[in-house]
């Protein structure tokens, strides 16, 4: 744990910098042979430094799955899943959300989705006809599918915030579902007592999940206070504080959930820890999983947000 403590706002860091970084590069003019992809401005859009980063790391956690794969006995290449898990962010990163990309219509979204997960299904299927060793091509065939969304499709859906909402809304989301780990760990360890689901996770109580949730419905408030009283977060600065509160409770639970879902995996195939890519973390499947299913949360609640209070709500009459 000491070394999660020191770790923990280390990884923190390294992604603020980036996002900033990220924000900094948003509007620059794309090279010739780019500008397909940002085909009404031409230029680099938010969020694509994140989507890179997010290929890369998601790719090693491409790496983690097929581990836990083959523990269980599903012959799942590494290199099938990391490309599986890569490509299901690029996918996720581009299609999500009214700013998805859209080369050709509104409609070019739906086509990359559909199109990306068809070809994970086949490429995978042609490269095990290739080896001519067809037991097990079913598993192993699904197993790239897994990854594309558990790994991949799934963290677009964190990308999407960034791209619709920003820089600081994006890191308050991160932190409200990611609050809701240490919560449920100093809660549980102080007064944990009765188990949550103990043929999932033994560790895990009642008590650690409710101080887990409590902990992230305070750091959701805290985050539209802040975003209101910096003024730079025009989605929060327009979001009454107890809707951070029940959103921050629901990406608790969520993240908690996120959580309890690695830990079927890792149980399944007999493994403390996915990877030990991070210390104290134990790998990125470790480090993302609450995002799996809070991120897509997360996105529809500041979606909902910006539909009951759109930013013109709350401006005075005849204002600038």
């Amino acid at each position: 744990m000491v070394r999660r403590l020191i770790f923990g706002p280390i990884l923190i860091l390294l992604l603020l910098g980036l996002a900033l970084l990220d924000d900094a590069v948003a509007g620059t003019p794309l090279p010739e042979f780019l500008r397909w992809t940002s085909p009404d401005t031409g230029e680099v859009g938010r969020g694509a430094l994140l989507l890179v980063f997010g290929m890369v790391v998601c790719g090693l956690g491409g790496i983690e799955l097929a581990r836990l794969f083959n523990a269980v006995g599903i012959r799942a290449s590494v290199k099938h899943l990391m490309f599986a898990s890569a490509a299901g962010v690029l996918v996720g990163g581009l299609t999500i959300g009214p700013a998805s990309l859209k080369m050709g219509g509104h409609g070019t979204a739906s086509l990359i989705q559909a199109t990306a997960s068809a070809a994970v299904v086949f490429l995978s299927m042609l490269a095990y006809i290739r080896d001519r060793d067809l037991k097990g091509a079913a598993g192993a065939v699904a197993a790239s599918v897994f990854a594309f969304v558990y790994m991949g499709v799934v963290i677009g859906f964190v990308l999407a915030i960034r791209r619709e909402h920003g820089v600081f809304v994006m890191a308050a989301a991160i932190l409200t579902i990611k609050s809701s780990d240490i919560g449920a760990f100093f809660t549980g360890v102080a007064v944990g007592s009765h188990k949550l689901i103990p043929w999932i996770s033994p560790g895990k109580t009642w008590e650690g999940f409710v101080g887990g949730v409590v902990t992230s419905a305070l750091v959701g408030t805290g985050c539209v206070l802040a975003g209101q009283a910096w003024g730079g977060a025009e989605d929060l600065a327009h979001m009454p504080w107890w809707f951070g509160a029940v959103l921050g409770l629901l990406l608790g639970a969520a993240g908690q959930a996120g959580d309890l879902s690695a830990s079927v995996l890792k149980r399944d195939a007999g493994l403390k820890d996915a990877g030990r890519l991070l210390p104290g973390f134990g790998g990125v499947v470790d480090m993302l999983d609450s995002l799996v299913i809070a991120g897509p949360l997360a996105y529809w609640g500041l979606t909902l947000a910006t539909v009951i209070w759109p930013l013109a709500a709350l401006e005075p009459a005849g204002g600038l």
